[in-house]
């Protein structure tokens, strides 16, 4: 069964910059998301990147800010993340399913395998 583990996340001023990390104990033939989800909120998707091609996706409120990645050699994918934001503080999840195609989404549904979890906390 596949097990997500997310880590890097953390403290860090207005401005600064964190890179999430998803290991996966496989990561091929997975479409890959990152949610997050701040107190109060419902959790929403923040990007995504399909299993085939690497396509990607963002949600508009970190478009031009985060970039993410995968490393298939090392069953891991990331989340870079640049001009954090005080609206960015969450915890941040990796979801994963199985999937043959070029196509990512943000739906909660479309994925049934989830991380623990990882905070970061945008705040000066």
């Amino acid at each position: 069964q596949l097990q997500l583990v997310e880590s890097g996340g953390g403290l860090v001023q207005p401005g600064g910059s964190l890179r999430l990390s998803c290991a996966l104990s496989g990561l091929t033939f997975y479409r890959i998301a990152w949610f997050r989800q701040a107190p109060g909120k419902e959790r929403e998707g923040v990007s995504c990147i399909s299993s085939v091609g690497s396509n990607t996706n963002y949600a508009d409120s970190v478009k031009g800010r985060f970039t993410i990645s995968r490393d298939n050699a090392k069953n891991t994918v990331y989340l870079q993340m640049n001009g954090l934001k005080p609206e960015d503080t969450a915890v941040y999840y990796c979801a994963a399913v199985r999937s043959f195609d070029g196509i990512c989404t943000f739906l909660r549904s479309g994925y049934n395998r989830w991380g623990q979890g990882t905070q970061v906390t945008v705040s000066s």
